[in-house]
């Protein structure tokens, strides 16, 4: 999981010094036993970019199962700190593709999370995670751009005091 959270945080540093945007990614360490907020912050003065990135990571694309892929209480736990933090919640979720295949990514609202799984559902669909941009990976690393972070800032509901 650390590799992909470092990954993250090395194509949003990438894109905003290529773009000489100022803004910061950045990786929060785990403590032991305590829980984390979220797993990289970015911080910028421009809204678009004062985010907070849950990273997920799974060995093959599937849905994204609630009880299976996150803790007790940690969706309602970092929707809090998004709430309280003013910053856009966003969920980067990677497929490892196993033998033979790429590895992908793609970003995906913290709101729309929220907002399936207070529904009932047990699970982001795959159509649901396929709805939303994927990461382009040049050279073994994910480029961002204005474009991917535009469609899930705009995507985004759950920003600034903006609740469902």
């Amino acid at each position: 999981m650390a590799d992909f959270e470092w990954a993250i945080v090395r194509a949003f540093n990438t894109f905003f010094e290529e773009e000489k945007i100022e803004a910061i990614a950045y990786r929060l360490r785990q403590a032991r036993f305590s829980a984390q907020h979220m797993d990289v912050l970015v911080d910028s003065r421009y809204p678009e970019y004062y985010l907070a990135i849950e990273c997920k990571s799974l060995s093959m694309e599937g849905p994204l199962y609630f009880k299976q892929h996150f803790s007790p209480d940690q969706i309602d736990r970092e929707s809090r700190f998004i709430e309280l933090s003013g910053r856009t919640g966003v969920l980067a979720i990677e497929f490892r593709g196993g033998r033979g295949r790429s590895k992908s990514a793609r970003l995906i609202p913290w709101s729309v999370l929220k907002e399936i799984r207070d529904s009932g559902a047990s699970c982001l669909s795959i159509e649901t995670l396929e709805s939303y941009p994927e990461i382009p990976r040049s050279r073994g690393c994910y480029r961002l751009s204005h474009a991917i972070i535009s469609e899930v800032y705009s995507a985004c509901r759950y920003r600034c005091g903006d609740h469902i």
